[in-house]
């Protein structure tokens, strides 16, 4: 990856602006590189719910919106572009009420979604779609196993239906609906928050459906086996992990393993249900969110803390397979829909939550973010023809370079924003060499009223200039719409060489990444 990444905007170079507060001093040690930053914690998830893949995704053959086999053109090329390495699907909740032989083969069976709205499901999208969908966007398949309501053996069926590369029955349905070829399933959820929606178990209980599925549902194509996640925790309490990883320790062989845990961590601000705007918010609102945010990191420590007891060699990943902003509903929408907009705040959020990602890298080797288009905190969204691109999915394209790259240490006072009783970090910042051997650097102003000024000096490499892109926007509420799909886009930012360090002025609220360059 190169600075040709952000050729969009290459024409265009912010002005320096003056800084009330001291600018922060950053240092980036290339000489002590860290973990590899798994492309896998940039992830998508796609439930069938609301309109994340109805209008979304899948719009049919016969649409007159562009599609290539139902599938949107324009959501394809979106994505494409953002490199997605994989995509979760059908839930989240729904995926404990679905059963794959209602969406497979020329005949349907249509359904009422439980678990969203009961509104009818068709179940057009099925798994071969998905299939095509992932093949479409060059992404991998993550499918989540219905434990709640399903079998061993149904589960069994569908791994066979979809990797079976032998004439099996059930091959032989699949070659009939289209795909001679076995599909690559490379990970599979066993379960989806089985603490609540997925079957209310408790920890004993659900140790008890893990060690039947792991042990007998997998890939039936031995060339390409499947990586088994459990589920995880959806609080701080480590009650659950400790459950399921004492189970790994003690069952794990030839005949039962898993190679991931998930954890489930939305940012909701001041009580259930979620109630804050995600448009015409006030700043008290901006700086609560982001502390709210930024509680991720310490849930990630206290539960790999549990893992590190069983698992001190790290061979199982914390996967945080459902995170984002979760607020109200846009008014005027279905509430079982759970669509909002999408704002400067949550591009900001989004880069927090990446980077404790990536500075967990050792142990966080994937994460998805809720979700892909249209529900909770989407990349994308529609209506009819038209689509969107939010300040999220900027995000996401922004960090490219970070996928697979070698995670740097970084060490900087951040500095302090303070709005009425709450007191946020100014900065916040990550590097990584990629594999050309290219230092990137991301920098976070949180503060919305200040723009902030940093000197970045790099030990180990001599670097004469950095360029890239930075996103802000007018406001924190600022939001892309279909009437104003340009409001908040990325902008070419250039820094310079003082004193041997690079100088980079930051816009309030914003969200920056550059490459050095030497």
């Amino acid at each position: 990856m190169t600075a040709s990444l952000f050729a969009l905007a290459a024409a265009f170079v912010l002005p320096v602006m003056a800084t009330a507060a001291p600018a922060i001093q950053l240092t980036v040690d290339g000489d002590k590189p860290g973990a590899t930053i798994d492309r896998h914690i940039f992830g998508q998830f796609a439930e069938q719910l609301g309109h994340g893949i109805y209008n979304g995704i899948w719009v049919g053959k016969d649409s007159s919106i562009p599609n290539t086999r139902g599938i949107r053109n324009d959501v394809v090329a979106a994505l494409k572009a953002i490199k997605v390495p994989d995509v979760r699907w059908p839930g989240g909740c729904y995926a404990d009420s679905y059963h794959w032989r209602d969406g497979v083969g020329p005949e349907r069976t249509t359904r009422v979604n439980t678990a969203w709205g009961n509104v009818v499901d068709s179940n057009a999208f099925g798994t071969d779609e998905y299939m095509d969908f992932i093949h479409q966007i060059g992404s991998e398949a993550y499918v989540s196993l219905n434990v709640g309501s399903g079998t061993v053996g149904e589960a069994q069926d569908w791994m066979e239906y979809m990797t079976a590369d032998q004439p099996t029955t059930l091959a032989k349905m699949r070659a009939a609906n289209g795909h001679p070829a076995p599909y690559r399933v490379a990970m599979m959820g066993i379960g989806n928050e089985s603490w609540d929606c997925g079957g209310l178990m408790t920890p004993d209980e659900y140790t008890a459906e893990l060690r039947k599925y792991a042990r007998f549902v997998g890939s039936y194509n031995s060339k390409e086996p499947t990586l088994k996640i459990a589920v995880g925790p959806g609080t701080d309490d480590t009650t659950w992990t400790e459950a399921v990883m004492k189970t790994w320790k003690e069952r794990r062989g030839w005949s039962f393993d898993f190679q991931g845990l998930s954890l489930h961590s939305y940012t909701v601000y001041d009580g259930w249900p979620p109630h804050m705007p995600s448009t015409g918010f006030d700043e008290d609102a901006y700086a609560h969110v982001l502390k709210e945010t930024l509680k991720m990191g310490p849930l990630i420590d206290k539960q790999a803390a549990v893992m590190d007891k069983y698992d001190p060699d790290k061979k199982v990943a914390l996967v945080v397979d459902e995170w984002g902003a979760w607020l109200a509903p846009t008014p005027g929408s279905n509430p079982a829909f759970l669509m909002q907009q999408n704002s400067q705040r949550d591009a900001v959020l989004a880069a927090l939550n990446i980077n404790i990602f990536a500075r967990h890298a050792d142990r966080v080797r994937m994460a998805n973010i809720a979700q892909m288009i249209n529900v909770l905190q989407a990349m994308i969204l529609t209506d009819g023809p038209k689509m969107v691109l939010t300040p999220t999915y900027h995000v996401f394209k922004m960090y490219v370079p970070f996928q697979d790259a070698t995670f740097i240490p970084v060490t900087y006072d951040a500095g302090a924003y303070v709005h009425g009783d709450t007191t946020l970090p100014r900065l916040d910042a990550i590097a990584a060499r990629d594999k050309n051997g290219t230092i990137w650097l991301s920098l976070t102003n949180l503060d919305p009223d200040q723009p902030l000024e940093v000197d970045a000096a790099a030990l180990g490499f001599k670097a004469s200039s950095a360029s890239g892109q930075t996103l802000s926007a007018p406001a924190v509420d600022s939001v892309n719409d279909f009437d104003h799909p340009d409001t908040v886009t990325p902008k070419a930012i250039r820094g310079k060489l003082k004193d041997g360090a690079i100088m980079l002025t930051l816009p309030p609220a914003s969200v920056t990444v550059v490459s050095l360059q030497p």
